[in-house]
């Protein structure tokens, strides 16, 4: 379960530390003040962020597709498929898209209820990228997001998720690509 579940979610994984790593520059928010007096995402929110994170994501998913058409298991577990064609490069670019617009925001209600950037919000942060990218996928292609996220995969990444982010956060605190290890 933990195989299949991990290996639905890699393409949305991905994409929010890769930001971190290959991010920097443009904010999208372009440095905007919302009434509040806060900005309205900041600047750890970049274009070059958000196109990085999303092609890394879709690359893992391609690497994915690939290794689909030369096994359909890994260690003894069968993987299921994005789907065939354009229907498996939208799956996998709204699982990567989408886990960084629930990053995003995510990122701008917290600057509304006055969280400052890399202020942890436990449970929140952790799944907050999971929620967009189901939700994205789920819109763009429901039949394919209903028969792959059953209730024991959804518990199983609603649990694993977690744990696999406060891994990696500290891991890009120690290497420098994160200012907080959360």
């Amino acid at each position: 379960m933990i195989i299949t579940a991990v290996w639905l979610m890699l393409p949305a994984y991905l994409p929010n530390s890769m930001a971190a790593v290959f991010g920097g520059g443009r904010p999208i928010d372009g440095g905007i003040t919302m009434s509040d007096g806060r900005r309205m995402l900041g600047d750890g929110k970049t274009y070059r962020g958000l196109i990085a994170g999303t092609a890394c994501g879709m690359l893992v998913g391609l690497l994915q597709m690939y290794y689909l058409s030369r096994s359909n298991s890994i260690f003894g577990v069968e993987l299921p498929s994005f789907g065939d064609g354009a229907g498996a490069l939208i799956v996998i670019f709204t699982l990567a898209f989408g886990s960084l617009m629930g990053d995003m925001s995510m990122s701008f209600v917290k600057r509304r209820i006055g969280y400052k950037r890399g202020a942890p919000l436990p449970g929140v942060d952790q799944l907050d990228f999971v929620m967009g990218a189901w939700l994205l996928t789920f819109l763009a292609s429901p039949a394919w997001f209903l028969s792959n996220f059953t209730f024991s995969i959804v518990l199983t990444v609603l649990i694993v998720t977690p744990l696999l982010h406060f891994v990696t956060n500290v891991i890009g605190y120690f290497i420098g690509v994160k200012n907080e290890p959360w």
